[in-house]
């Protein structure tokens, strides 16, 4: 199991110091939720600040756009420094054409899927992705509730990537805990990602181990 922990509910004003702690935790990526104001009420950073952290980070950057017609900006992010770039289903019109470019620029790339977005909206896509991120909240807010019918989506689509004998990486967002990583990971998630589950509990380095340690274990041990 990966842990890549959301920004979003991280202290923004220390931003390069977050980076260089999870670092130090043992942490190996760290997710940057890209909000627009227009596919999602909030609003969060850019490509700028990614980039001007990029120098001070060798983390791998998972950064997630939630953001309208994504394509315009794919360049900017993967000029940025992203390693990943993951676009919403919802929010562009040519799929196919956003991830091949994603790719075209070096980036890995991945699609995300709203709650009640149906899997075969990814379905004939899946060869080409690096990864497919099921969003386990309603997206635009940190802190929410997991919405448990996302267990039956991420099964299905563990059925389907295995099927297929594809190394697609299923990721999961949304009230990620301790608690909750055990069966997450059971039912076929290898990314998680949590924000305020994980930074509200420091030092970043026993708070991953606690994750590690429970993912491992399953529910009920």
């Amino acid at each position: 199991m990966i842990l890549s922990p959301s920004l979003l509910s991280s202290d923004f004003g220390r931003l390069a110091e977050e980076l260089a702690a999870l670092e130090e935790g043992g942490l190996s990526w760290v997710h940057w939720d890209v909000m627009d104001g227009l596919f999602v009420p909030n609003i969060t950073v850019g490509p700028l600040v990614i980039k001007a952290l990029r120098k001070r980070s060798k983390l791998f950057f998972d950064v997630h756009l939630m953001i309208e017609r994504p394509e315009r900006y794919l360049g900017e992010f993967v000029d940025a420094g992203a390693d990943l770039v993951c676009v919403h289903a919802e929010a562009t019109a040519h799929l196919d054409r956003a991830v091949s470019e994603i790719a075209r620029l070096g980036a890995k790339p991945a699609v995300a899927l709203n709650p009640s977005t149906p899997l075969d909206v990814v379905e004939y896509l899946l060869p080409k992705l690096h990864m497919v991120l099921i969003m386990s909240v309603n997206p635009g807010f940190g802190g929410q509730s997991f919405i448990p019918y996302c267990l039956d989506k991420v099964r299905a689509l563990r059925a389907m990537v295995n099927e297929r004998g594809l190394s697609t990486l299923i990721q999961m967002d949304g009230g990620v805990t301790v608690e909750n990583c055990g069966e997450l990971t059971r039912v076929g998630a290898d990314v998680l990602v949590s924000g305020s589950a994980f930074f509200s509990c420091p030092p970043y380095g026993q708070r991953h181990d606690a994750f590690l340690a429970a993912a491992a274990e399953g529910p009920g041990a």
